[in-house]
């Protein structure tokens, strides 16, 4: 089919911050500033996480499955928030976005939809609206890349202490990054600091995207038949691959032969 025709949300093909939008045998992508695959969708399932990485995001769920509130730092697509609008109706959602552009083109072309009570999504930066609402979340989602690396400002020890700071009691943080990224250890050891070392790392199949979870109190070394069931449950209630992250789980964090030790 190619791709059709690049939708631009400015002038010049070379500026930073383009955003383009292609199509490709049903499914649409958002792209920032090159050929990088920001977000997808599938145009015959909108409200579907069609990246693997944005179904391993919602992994968090293995530990904390009834959220209140939670934050986006990031929209992209709008994969995710989407996902969250349809299938956790309970959940109140806001989503921080520092592009207009980005909104347009979510809400135009990625049928992300208009603010009410359970969505608000405000065009803003990201870390200071992490730094000046504390105690505001329970689950806080991060997904900070451009085209080519993690916003610098979204990665420094500040920061992920500032995530911390913003969660609730047993509140968690969901962070993606690239498990090919150079500077990935130094990342995981920031959020290991902010968080008491209470951190898991999960990958999503290639090792392409790693989904690290930062817990404000320790999940208390859950037992693998435990999350095993947990998984199972999940997977029927929402339609994605638990069991997958449960397996995920156990192959980059400490463990014993009868729990997940964080």
């Amino acid at each position: 089919m190619g791709f059709l025709s690049k939708w631009r949300a400015r002038k010049g093909a070379d500026e930073p911050g383009a955003v383009d939008v292609s199509e490709r045998d049903g499914v649409r992508y958002l792209h920032l500033g090159g050929v990088t695959v920001q977000s997808a969708m599938r145009v015959n399932a909108p409200n579907g996480l069609e990246l693997a990485y944005t179904r391993a995001m919602m992994g968090f769920l293995l530990f904390h499955p009834e959220p209140r509130n939670i934050l986006m730092i990031g929209l992209g697509g709008g994969s995710v928030a989407k996902f969250v609008y349809h299938k956790l109706p309970a959940v109140q959602t806001r989503v921080v976005e520092i592009s207009p552009q980005v909104v347009t083109a979510a809400r135009n072309h990625f049928f992300v939809p208009e603010a009410d009570e359970r969505l608000q999504i405000d065009i803003g930066d990201g870390e200071d609206y992490v730094r000046n609402h504390p105690a505001g979340c329970d689950v806080l989602m991060v997904d900070g890349y451009d085209d080519r690396s993690l916003v610098e400002a979204l990665a420094s020890q500040r920061f992920f202490d500032d995530c911390a700071a913003a969660l609730t009691p047993d509140g968690v943080l969901v962070v993606n990054l690239w498990g090919s990224d150079k500077l990935f250890d130094v990342y995981f050891k920031r959020i290991e600091a902010s968080f008491d070392g209470l951190a898991l790392s999960m990958p999503t199949g290639r090792m392409s995207n790693i989904i690290v979870f930062g817990f404000k109190r320790s999940p208390g070394n859950p037992r693998w038949q435990e999350l095993r069931e947990r998984a199972k449950s999940l997977e029927e209630e929402y339609g994605l691959e638990f069991p997958d992250f449960v397996t995920a789980l156990r192959s980059l964090n400490v463990h014993s032969e009868k729990r997940l030790l964080i």
